[in-house]
């Protein structure tokens, strides 16, 4: 599937890192997510999902 055809997503962090191991903070600053509020559009594959799920109770996910 080539990019341009992927699923998309747009992801939101709405909880503070503060205070979160420091996986979860890596794998926030991998999703391109930085402060509370900031949102990414990225393609839905099997590596993003896996990084949605480890953080999952700090994010709001939506399909674009």
């Amino acid at each position: 599937m080539s990019e341009s055809t992927a699923k998309k997503v747009k992801i939101t962090l709405n909880k503070s890192l503060i205070g979160r191991p420091d996986k979860h903070r890596r794998v926030a600053y991998g999703l391109g997510l930085k402060k509370t509020s900031d949102s990414t559009v990225l393609a839905e594959t099997v590596t993003i999902r896996g990084m949605i799920n480890t953080i999952s109770h700090l994010l709001t996910v939506e399909a674009v």
